[in-house]
């Protein structure tokens, strides 16, 4: 198992898929590590540990680029989901980004609206973001909403939603500062920015999820369960965070 992830660390790092070859590169080097504990023959341990210390200082390496890229504000990783994928929940999805400096955050989306559309539950997802975002390990004490307002009978809906949410996060410490945009649909942003220096841009926005087959079926409650529609997410960094 050890040789085999390292040989796809190998693979990424030719493709400059760096992000996901420094990951490969620390799974396999700790894989080979048990393997030199459980090794008897002396020669075959000493090749280990040769190969062992290579990937290591490519691993150092590959960590320093990155941190240039950061630094230099051009660091950009891209994840694909899959039509029908499971487990990309909104943890997995942000809780690397999610450091504990991380106090505000601002989600940029034109669908935080009717939890009645046929396909959608995007203020029930707004919710579970903000769940997130509450029992995380980050210390987030304001939340910014951009998005446009439902139309028709459906304003009402989603305006006592919304404000049911804000109240709710109130109780915990956090602020929700809600604005509506008629433009927002043509300039179709939908990221998520916190304020450590990470953006996240989501093809779907926050509704990336295929509605549930019913209120008792897998994957209603735990999201990591529930299949995704086919989306792309970009992760930007940059020195320069979001101001006020």
């Amino acid at each position: 198992a050890g040789v085999e992830t390292v040989k796809r660390a190998v693979q990424l790092d030719a493709a400059s898929r760096f992000q996901e070859s420094l990951v490969c590169y620390q799974e396999g080097i700790d894989l080979l590590l048990q393997v030199v504990k459980a090794t008897t023959d002396e020669a075959k341990k000493h090749r280990y540990r040769q190969k062992i210390s290579e990937y290591m200082t490519r691993a150092e390496d590959i960590k320093k680029h990155i941190e240039k890229e950061k630094q230099d504000g051009k660091y950009h990783k891209q994840i694909r989901i899959e039509e029908n994928a499971t487990g990309f929940g909104y943890e997995k999805l942000f809780h690397e980004y999610l450091t504990e400096i991380v106090s505000e955050v601002w989600v940029e989306d034109p669908y935080i609206r009717n939890v009645h559309q046929a396909s959608r539950y995007s203020l029930y997802n707004f919710l579970r973001f903000c769940e997130m975002l509450v029992k995380g390990p980050c210390k987030v004490k304001t939340i910014h909403l951009l998005t446009s307002y439902d139309a028709g009978n459906g304003r009402s809906q989603q305006m006592s939603a919304l404000e049911e949410i804000k109240q709710s996060l109130s109780n915990y410490g956090v602020t929700l500062n809600i604005d509506f945009s008629s433009s927002i649909h043509d300039r179709e942003i939908r990221r998520v920015i916190f304020n450590n220096g990470w953006t996240i841009k989501i093809g779907r926005g926050l509704d990336y999820f295929k509605q549930p087959r019913g209120h008792f079926s897998i994957g209603y409650c735990d999201f990591d369960l529930r299949p995704c529609r086919e989306t792309t997410v970009d992760v930007f960094h940059t020195k320069h965070t979001k101001k006020m």
